[in-house]
């Protein structure tokens, strides 16, 4: 056990765990659920070079299924296998900014353990969907810049740029995240001139607009050998002014649409499947694990007002990811909300109430996280059941596990 206490023995048995459980039955349902019905063929028309499709996201997340499908078959291992992948390094994304903001592997592996039994990153890696490789990349690129804040300041920071760039090459919901990543260098930089050693803040910027930029135009590359309506170097301007067209025209009223000061609240969680399917009644409902979520709300207050008093970065930093990756959906021109967008938003959370534990390791409550932890995980195994498409006796049965009306 005092291997575990280090921080990489750690980090391996947290991947191991988390793909695990990811891959147990991934191939479960065999048929396309929600959103693969638009992602996967698109990622066999990518794969096969065909033509322009579901032009209204860019290539990379497509291309990252269709990466699966080449390596492990044109079934639901296939269209879910990268996903997997990427959810495992969220965790280990995660568990690498609680290590590097408080640089204790207890606080760390707090982080890792609530995303693995938060309830919306189980059900997004065990799905052929853009927004776990969204995710994954937003999540490296934050543990990739905090690692550069006190060694290799030139690498750390590139490589955070390049995953930036990669994240807006899965969707524009990235975006925001490069002004961030801006700002919050000109006020740490500000606050301790040691942190990013070496670093400026003109070469810090011109890297992450450059480096960013280059890794997003280099996803469009599989587009330029298209045998039909191939992109080219005059083209490729005109199709991000298509996809902005795309993504900001008024859509139909959706049955699973929501508002987004509700998705806190898990008032509208979405069915991605309820159907008798590979012979059994199964359902995967993308609702987060209530501890997880209700509970994080409270870190984040508790994260900022600790900050308020205290003027502790590495709190403030905590709350601010939550709030910043959340309340900039009040804003984005987007006709209809859905929960989904609220996927990394929740992985904050976990995030923030890592650094609520840390915070309360030095008080009286200190052994208040192994409580908190048995409570997420209890949660989590109450409904794995309708998270993992597990067979159910009935086609009634969901009505155990939607506690409110606006869940069924």
């Amino acid at each position: 056990m005092r291997a575990l206490s280090r921080p990489l023995p750690m980090a391996m048995l947290l991947a191991v765990v988390a793909l695990a459980l990811f891959a147990f039955r991934l191939g479960t349902p065999s048929t396309l659920m929600f959103d693969e019905v638009h992602y996967v063929p698109a990622a066999r028309t990518l794969l096969a070079l065909s033509h322009p499709v579901n032009t209204e996201h860019p290539l990379l997340g497509k291309a990252l299924i269709a990466l699966g499908i080449m390596l492990f078959g044109d079934d639901a291992i296939g269209w879910r296998a990268m996903s997997a992948l990427a959810g495992t390094a969220t965790v280990l994304g995660v568990y690498a900014i609680g290590w590097r903001l408080f640089g204790r592997v207890r606080t760390a592996a707090i982080g890792g353990v609530l995303a693995i039994v938060n309830g919306t990153v189980f059900v997004q890696a065990r799905i052929g969907m853009l927004d776990g490789f969204m995710a994954a990349f937003v999540v490296l690129a934050v543990a990739a810049m905090l690692w550069g804040m006190r060694e290799r300041p030139l690498l750390w920071w590139t490589l955070g740029s390049v995953s930036l760039g990669l994240a807006v090459g899965v969707k524009w919901a990235a975006v925001p995240y490069l002004a961030y990543a801006g700002a919050a260098f000109l006020l740490l930089k500000w606050r301790r001139p040691d942190r990013w050693p070496k670093l400026g803040w003109s070469a810090a910027f011109a890297i992450l607009g450059v480096a960013s930029a280059a890794a997003y135009l280099l996803t469009f590359v599989p587009a330029f050998f298209y045998a039909e309506r191939p992109l080219t170097l005059a083209t490729i301007l005109p199709f991000q002014l298509d996809m902005y067209r795309q993504q900001t025209q008024v859509l139909p009223v959706h049955g699973y649409q929501s508002q987004w000061w509700g998705w806190p609240l898990l008032l509208r969680p979405i069915w991605y499947l309820y159907e008798r399917v590979d012979d059994a009644q199964r359902g995967v409902l993308l609702v987060g694990n209530p501890a997880v979520m209700w509970g994080g709300l409270v870190a984040v207050a508790g994260c900022g007002w600790a900050f308020i008093r205290e003027r502790d970065a590495r709190l403030g930093g905590a709350a601010m990811l939550w709030l910043g990756s959340y309340t900039i959906w009040a804003i984005i021109p987007k006709s209809l909300g859905f929960f989904y967008y609220y996927y990394l938003p929740s992985i904050w959370l976990c995030v923030a109430i890592a650094a609520i534990c840390h915070r309360l390791a030095q008080s009286r409550w200190k052994d208040w996280d192994e409580t908190f932890l048995i409570v997420a995980v209890g949660t989590f195994l109450y409904f794995y059941p309708i998270l993992s498409a597990a067979p159910l006796a009935g086609p009634d049965l969901f009505r155990r596990w939607t506690w409110f009306g606006s869940w069924i």
